[in-house]
């Protein structure tokens, strides 16, 4: 299971580092990284070599969960260092935490959390200025052992808000049978009561009846405003957090104000049971559904409450997609760009086999796309880590294994430059860096830099663009507006 020294696809690991332990069984390592557990700390081990015992348990833990950290893109194999058996780990840029299942017991009493190496109060800043585009992904597993806070409270409120601004975009409208007075009668007239009690106070235009309506389905209506009411309750205790727990916030306001007009009524369990048994729902119904039981449970993401934690998970490469995207329509408005985003399909160039059944990829999708005047500027965002390696080493002094993942890179930039056919393109590599490195980027004038690539007679310039995962974009913005304004002499 381990990984091929020579691959081009993934993250650029750094040196072996150990694996911080957790409360009941859990381990916390970062995303894009190489971590070493030791199998007799985490698992035990029993008889008269324990290590060997321990050994045995985390071949059989990983056999045993080989899926799950398949999907998680993790790379795990046991190995022997110093006498002691280790379980490397080799993570992605997916993060998240999810239970193991125990050889012995046949129960979750192990996790893993993968935490962003960015920090997440910059993370919660990036997913603010995003507009919440990318949110993470519950997961239908076991819940976590116990677990420390060490996910923002706020992280699950943005699954739940999400969930539910979803959930009222597509909730279903139903006949229900009303009742009201109406002055033009309507469906069956309450005779005895317009007799009795209409009549004779003298409100003769006033007609009782009872008639079919097509309404929104005012049970979970309620259900959502108490779900909306009991998140604004949690996030007003966090404002402390910054930024982005305002804004959400002010997306939970918005979302209210939807549902001004019901009361809010937590649902009851049978209420629950008849909403599932509903045919034909939708995948909003059924996860809006959930988020409204966990609110009412109180559960959250693992790693944030003092309950047991629901496994979730966050593509970080999605994530800095968007925040390029964000970078992309400041520079749109800022420039007068036309604006074109490959999350949206907009920027997709089929490629054409012959014969049509022969072939691998099917199509380029640059990540955004800027046009004005006579400048093509296409963004493709990378979250790797060699950007950062090759500024910190030196290009001479970095492993062949960076230096051919980053010529991967260049290769596919330079790719893109020929699907327009504009007088001048330019392609751009952006990477994300901590706050640190930008900053000593910034002081070198280093934050983008440039290339002139032979092109004929069009004008071909690449850029290497540095990102940082906070909420401060307007050094790399600046820089991708000079890039649009001015071509390399």
């Amino acid at each position: 299971m381990g990984r091929p020294p020579t691959k081009l696809k993934g993250p650029a690991w750094p040196a072996r580092a150990v694996a911080s332990a957790m409360p009941r069984g859990c381990q916390r390592v970062t995303d894009s990284s190489e971590v070493c557990v030791d199998a007799l700390a985490w698992l035990g081990g029993q008889g008269r070599d324990p290590s060997v015992a321990a050994e045995a348990r985390a071949l059989s833990l990983l056999d045993a969960n080989r899926g799950i950290l398949r999907d998680f893109e993790v790379d795990a194999s046991v190995r022997r260092r110093g006498g002691a058996s280790v379980i490397e780990l080799h993570t992605s840029s997916r993060v998240g935490a999810f239970p193991l299942v125990s050889p012995l017991t046949g129960r979750p009493d192990f996790g893993l959390v993968i935490e962003p190496r960015f920090e997440w109060p910059s993370l919660g800043a990036v997913l603010a200025t995003t507009g919440f585009r990318v949110v993470p992904r519950l997961l239908p597993l076991h819940e976590l052992p116990q677990s420390e806070r060490h996910v923002p409270r706020w992280v699950m409120s943005s699954v739940v808000l999400a969930r539910m601004q979803a959930l009222l975009d597509r909730l279903a409208r139903r006949f229900t049978v009303t009742e009201a007075d109406l002055s033009a009668p309507r469906g069956a007239v309450r005779w005895e009561r317009y007799a009795n009690e209409r009549i004779a106070a003298g409100r003769a235009t006033e007609v009782p009846c009872a008639f079919p309506d097509l309404r929104d389905d005012e049970d979970l209506r309620a259900a959502i405003h108490a779900t909306l009411r009991a998140q604004r309750d949690a996030l007003l205790s966090q404002r402390a957090a910054g930024a982005v727990v305002l804004q959400l916030l002010a997306r939970c306001d918005e979302l209210l104000a939807r549902v001004r007009g019901t009361p809010p009524r937590p649902a009851r369990s049978a209420t629950f049971d008849g909403w599932k048994r509903r045919p034909m729902t939708t995948a909003a119904y059924r996860e809006g559904l959930q988020a409204i039981e966990w609110t009412a449970d109180e559960r959250g993401l693992a790693g944030l409450s003092d309950l047991e934690g629901l496994a979730w998970m966050l593509d970080m490469e999605a994530f800095f997609e968007a925040w390029v995207e964000t970078l992309a329509e400041r520079v749109a408005r800022a420039t007068g760009s036309r604006l074109r985003v490959g999350r949206r399909g907009e920027t997709r160039a089929s490629l054409v086999w012959h014969p049509s059944h022969a072939g691998s990829l099917r199509s380029l999708v640059p990540d955004a796309v800027l046009a004005r005047d006579d400048t093509v500027l296409v963004l493709d965002a990378k979250y790797k880590r060699h950007a950062e390696q090759i500024d910190r080493d030196g290009w001479a002094r970095v492993t062949e294994v960076v230096r051919e993942r980053h010529r991967a890179d260049v290769h596919q930039a330079l790719a893109y430059s020929t699907l327009f056919d504009a007088p001048r393109v330019v392609t751009c590599l952006v990477y994300p860096t901590s706050d640190e490195a930008f900053r000593s980027l910034v002081e070198r004038g280093q934050v983008a830099t440039r290339a002139r690539v032979p092109a004929g007679h069009r004008r071909v310039e690449l850029a290497i663009v540095a990102a940082p995962m906070s909420a401060s974009p307007e050094e790399t913005t600046r820089a991708l507006e000079g890039i649009v304004r001015a071509p390399l002499a």
